[in-house]
């Protein structure tokens, strides 16, 4: 079976209406309806609240990496700070009770944050679904959309962590519904101290941030665009469906503790192109990447050794399809159920190359362009009975 790839998806241009449409999938629930814009934010049709005690306000201060506060205050440097001026023309959104919350239309400078409060965390009931229904926002001084406390569902125990989660009861949850185009243009907050120590108080790295475990499904699209990294979440992430594209300076996604972090792909088609900047992986997860459907395009830093996947715990294919391309992929493990080859190339293919991947019957199972020069090569597919006896192609010339 002939199976043609590209690397960039397309993305048709989003018409925003004057309101979210319907929810077609009544399981989701009933909706709190948000609808964005730079002039006004309404909730269920009136103007949204300034009292934090609602659950959805505006006008809460936003996190950010201020400038000339000195060594005692952060990490960052002056290329990660911005003006007290600058953080002022956002206008936060804030959720701080649980539920589902659709949300729709555009704003220039905003942030979507989700806060339900001191105890959430442990909380099985703190649980907020998003419903993306068509909404166009940036933030240019910190994530253009974070839970902050949620019902956290992991655990961070090393000891018992593996390459399986269960994160179906996470409190951070994310719903693309059908035909819906969503943008997320988001930045970062380098590290900020706690008052006189030098404990983090606050550093979020995506323009997509999550500090709990984080669910995202749907039929929609979700584009999301990081200044540094672009999804990521501090312990699970788990992509179930949806058209997702990320762009990343640095990382495209990443879950970051270390030893235990869990990113699954059970569907979807996912595009990372990661490394924009000066570094950076595709996917990069601080413990265990884990595939088992879908379909996942993952690139990196052209020059810097990083991978289009990267795992310090080990990747796992139980099905699906995959193209990564990078300097340096980390290898699939031997746990893998579904057959997947790997290729180291010398000299690097450049971006353009033509890449074709034969059976030993001479069927093609993958054939693309690169957008991006590569060294590291890892595919897999059902159609991939077995690596052995395979034949790469690159260019028209065998490998």
């Amino acid at each position: 079976m002939i199976r043609r790839m590209t690397l960039l998806l397309t993305a048709a241009l989003l018409i925003l209406l004057p309101a979210c449409s319907s929810l077609e999938n009544s399981s989701e629930g009933a909706a709190t309806e948000i609808l964005l814009s730079d002039q006004s934010v309404t909730v269920n049709g009136r103007a949204a609240s300034a009292d934090p005690d609602d659950a959805v306000y505006v006008g809460a201060d936003i996190v950010y990496y201020e400038s000339g506060r000195g060594d005692a205050y952060g990490n960052g440097s002056e290329e990660d700070a911005h003006s007290a001026e600058e953080a002022a023309q956002h206008t936060v959104v804030t959720i701080t009770q649980p539920g589902v919350y659709r949300l729709c239309g555009r704003m220039s400078a905003g942030q979507i944050a989700v806060d339900l409060g001191k105890g959430a965390k442990d909380d099985p009931g703190a649980v907020v679904t998003l419903i993306l229904d068509g909404i166009d926002i940036t933030c240019t001084v910190a994530p253009a959309v974070i839970f902050y406390r949620v019902y956290e569902c992991g655990s961070k125990d090393e000891e018992t962590a593996s390459h399986t989660v269960d994160t179906r009861k996470a409190g951070a949850n994310v719903f693309l519904p059908d035909g819906s185009e969503n943008t997320v243009n988001g930045s970062y907050v380098a590290r900020i101290y706690e008052e006189g120590t030098k404990d983090k108080l606050h550093k979020y790295d995506g323009a997509f941030y999550s500090k709990m475990s984080m669910n995202i499904d749907g039929n929609g699209s979700l584009t999301v665009n990081g200044e540094n990294e672009g999804l990521d979440s501090e312990l699970h992430l788990t992509i179930n469906g949806g058209i997702i594209t990320v762009n990343a300076q640095n990382d495209g996604i990443n879950t970051n503790e270390d030893g235990v972090s869990v990113t699954t792909v059970n569907g979807g088609t996912l595009t990372v192109n990661g490394g924009l900047g000066a570094e950076g992986d595709g996917i990069d997860s601080n413990g265990f990447l884990t595939i088992n459907g879908g379909s996942v395009v993952a690139m990196s830093n052209e020059q810097s050794p990083d991978g289009g996947i990267d795992a310090d715990c080990g990747i796992v294919v139980n099905g699906g399809s995959l193209i990564a391309l990078g300097v340096r992929n980390d290898p699939v493990s031997s746990q893998s159920k579904q057959a997947y080859a790997e290729f180291a190339l010398q000299p690097p293919c450049p971006a353009g190359s033509e890449v074709t991947l034969c059976a030993p019957d001479g069927s093609e199972i993958f054939c693309f362009t690169a957008e991006k020069s590569f060294q590291s090569l890892t595919l897999s597919s059902p159609d991939l009975a077995s690596g052995d006896g395979c034949t790469l192609f690159i260019d028209g010339v065998r490998q």
